[in-house]
């Protein structure tokens, strides 16, 4: 009688073992049946309860939104173990190398139309690894912010357009799946023009589907406007390739492009059409989040952008303006990138003494005539290159937009990447998905103020680690002495001073462009905020909403930055505006005496006879 199975149904065969993988996932289902009927509010409560308990040294606090701060490189320093400036993967200096001058201009006509032009001439040949290497010191996953003393701070949709001028609506860049090296090797073939042996050849050297940086300029940089058309377009798909692998997604390699790209320059039409700003922050954001884990030693990514945002917002620490910018250029340009001479630890140590009132919260106010201020910035979602999803919330950083900072809601985790059918739909109904006035909040009653809510920096204290190096290793630390920490509650005149700071950092930054009425305006507001009385002060503390009519409101009240002209005491129409002679310094010698008009008129020839025998020593 054949034997009866545990099953209930009879076999002939031997009775088999289970296997260790089966005997894993029993285990594992045992594990997850009693937590199955538990209470699922009561489960997301019990674990919010236990994140709070486990807060880290230095902080956070609370974990509720840091999960995962126990892999981070601050979490690390404050350890005490330490890393060195991330090495950066910058190809600012190899775009020099593949000009488009006049005997390639079929090829530059169509990278202007693709909207990717701007890449050329914006890009940094020069990166300071100290600056960028502490930003990413303070660079949390969770939030994809900078988690700064006095609060939290991005980079935005707006930034990418200001500083770059490359479309950030559109298409989603979307990839269904990893490119595998028979598909990349294939698409070489068609759209490049090479033959099977040269693009298996190429793979295999660069140990994946991709190709090298060398290997397109060695190809295909000699290719002029006299050769044929499959050639031209040919050549103009590498350049392509070449131009976003040396900007936008320049990843670990160093030295090579992931041919997946080449695919969005099929149609050389349709280039323009993608959304490549909100691709390039999704790709940077990545990078970012790779970049904090403490054994990581490489910071890839598009750096120009990266490096460009620190210089407009922090001006006095960090920038070195060209003053011969125009608004009209992407304001990359603005800014002489040099590598700052502090070490990492200096760089640590400023960014924690680092206040509100050094932040240039509104750079763009004078770039709004040329590049308005785009709406999809309001946009709240997540945005995607290509298997890269990252979050966007702009809610966190309302400051940025010049709206009064409130504790923003959390962060929501980001869908699977295999979902990028939903993900492209929500990004196409962008307009559905911005923020409301109601989330949006009240205006800060002056431009640039960095305003919060009472209530933002006691939450923000609780769930940030925002001092990154510890104070028994800073610079100057005695065992008598404690390092004080900035203080976020701000006494009235150091808020006035902030005000007044702002405006006056403007008149400096500004560059040649701004007229006599404009420096004068600035500084007549700035003496206003300076002398303003306590009511003044009082109405600062607590912000009035901005009025909704677009009349011209009272000098008291009216951002300074705003499109109609200054309303200040009336100047007569002929007189020019006032100048503000400073004193001369000390060392400088007072003027001579007016000459008394009754004295003799002294001998021109005895002039004469001076002057030549001083050109005789001179000369010997």
């Amino acid at each position: 009688m054949p034997p009866r199975t545990r099953g209930g149904y009879t076999s002939t065969a031997p009775r088999r073992r289970p296997t260790g993988s089966e005997c894993r996932r029993r285990v594992q289902l045992r594990e997850v049946e009693p937590e199955a009927d538990r209470d699922p509010i009561e489960q997301h409560d019990r674990d919010e309860t236990e994140e709070v308990l486990e807060g880290a040294p230095g902080g956070p606090i609370d974990r509720c939104i840091l999960r995962s701060f126990h892999r981070h490189v601050a979490a690390k320093i404050w350890l005490g173990e330490d890393r060195a400036p991330l090495k950066l993967v910058n190809h600012g200096a190899k775009l020099q190398l593949w000009e488009l001058d006049a005997e390639r201009s079929r090829i530059s006509e169509t990278v202007q139309r693709s909207g990717l032009a701007p890449l050329i001439s914006c890009s940094h040949r020069v990166a300071s690894k100290p600056m960028l290497s502490a930003f990413c010191e303070r660079w949390q996953p969770e939030t994809t912010n900078f988690h700064l003393p006095f609060g939290e701070m991005t980079i935005t949709l707006d930034d990418v357009a200001s500083i770059l001028h490359i479309p950030i609506t559109g298409s989603m860049i979307s990839f269904s799946q990893p490119l595998r090296v028979d598909d990349a090797n294939a698409l070489l073939v068609e759209l490049l023009g090479t033959t099977d042996v040269e693009a298996s050849r190429e793979t295999e050297q660069c140990r994946s589907p991709s190709v090298r940086l060398l290997w397109l300029r060695e190809n295909f940089s000699t290719i002029m406007d006299v050769s044929s058309d499959d050639n031209i377009e040919f050549a103009t798909q590498a350049f392509l390739l070449h131009l976003v692998g040396c900007t936008l997604f320049a990843d670990k390699s160093a030295t090579s492009v992931g041919v997946v790209y080449l695919e969005l320059f099929r149609d050389l039409s349709m280039v323009g059409r993608y959304a490549w700003g909100a691709a390039c922050l999704a790709f940077l954001y990545r990078q970012l989040t790779t970049a904090t884990r403490f054994e990581v030693r490489q910071l890839r990514g598009y750096l120009t952008l990266l490096q460009a945002w620190i210089y407009e917002h922090f001006p006095e620490m960090f920038s070195s303006p060209d003053l011969s910018y125009i608004e009209s250029r992407p304001r990359a340009l603005r800014w002489r990138p040099h590598v700052i001479p502090d070490s990492l630890q200096s760089v640590r140590e400023r960014l924690d003494r680092l206040q509100s009132s050094n932040v240039c919260w509104e750079p763009y106010v004078d770039h709004r005539a040329e590049h308005p201020f785009p709406d999809i910035a309001w946009f709240s979602g997540c945005i995607k290159c290509g298997l890269v999803v990252e979050p966007y919330h702009p809610e966190q950083v309302l400051r940025q937009f010049g709206y009064i900072q409130t504790i923003p809601p959390r962060p929501f985790t980001p869908p699977r990447p295999d979902r990028s059918i939903l993900l492209d739909q929500y990004w196409e109904r962008w307009t559905d998905h911005v923020l409301t006035d109601q989330s949006r909040g009240r205006r800060c009653q002056y431009s640039g103020s960095g305003e919060s809510v009472a209530e933002y920096m006691a939450w923000y204290d609780r769930i940030s680690h925002h001092i990154i190096q510890p104070p028994h290793l800073r610079s100057g630390f005695t065992t008598d002495a404690r390092s004080s920490l900035p203080s976020h509650t701000a006494s009235t005149s150091d808020s006035r001073n902030a005000r007044a700071l702002t405006l006056l950092r403007h008149v400096i930054f500004g560059g040649r462009q701004q007229s006599g009425d404009y420096f004068w305006g600035a500084l007549n507001e700035a003496h206003s905020i300076l002398a303003g009385s306590d009511e003044t002060s009082a109405s600062h503390n607590t912000p009035s909403p901005a009025p909704a009519s677009h009349s011209t409101p009272s000098p008291a009240t009216r951002p300074f930055f705003s499109p109609p002209t200054f309303v200040y005491p009336p100047l007569a129409s002929d007189d020019p505006p006032p100048l503000i002679v400073p004193p001369p310094p000390a060392s400088v010698a007072p003027p001579a005496p007016a000459a008394d008009p009754s004295a003799p008129i002294p001998d021109s020839t005895a002039c004469t006879s001076v002057y030549v025998r001083s050109k005789r020593k001179k000369k010997t």
